[in-house]
């Protein structure tokens, strides 16, 4: 699948989640709903990948886990907090390092509007 015709799955199930529940719900429950409504679209999603890390060529399981991975393709990490901070990005690019996956949105759904909760990046 085209990463723009992904891509526009992915932020239609978002703003279709948030439209529904609105903000001021734990980050599970988003996790939860937007799980279902990827799923629902035809998407395969994975919750809580596991991710390990390399050290010195050793496999740590350290307890990382990818909040949503969609084909393979796309980390979806999210939030639910006052503002996004600088740490939550770096989060979200350690993990695009880490896994090699091209793609990752930082989505905060403790917003009026989704389009001020969302960053998009590209590795």
């Amino acid at each position: 699948m085209l990463h723009e015709t992904l891509t526009g799955k992915i932020l239609g199930c978002a703003y279709a989640v948030h439209s529904e529940l609105g903000p001021g719900l734990l980050e599970n429950a988003y996790e939860e709903c937007l799980a279902y409504e990827l799923a629902e679209n035809g998407l395969y999603i994975e919750r809580q990948r596991r991710m390990p890390l390399v050290y010195k060529e050793v496999e740590l399981d350290v307890g990382y886990r990818l909040d949503l991975v969609v084909e393979d393709t796309v980390i979806i990490e999210l939030k639910a907090v006052e503002a996004l901070a600088p740490i939550h990005t770096a989060q979200l690019l350690t993990y695009l390092n880490l896994s090699g996956l091209p793609l990752g949105y930082l989505m905060n759904f403790n917003v009026t509007s989704l389009k001020y909760g969302i960053k998009r990046f590209i590795m």
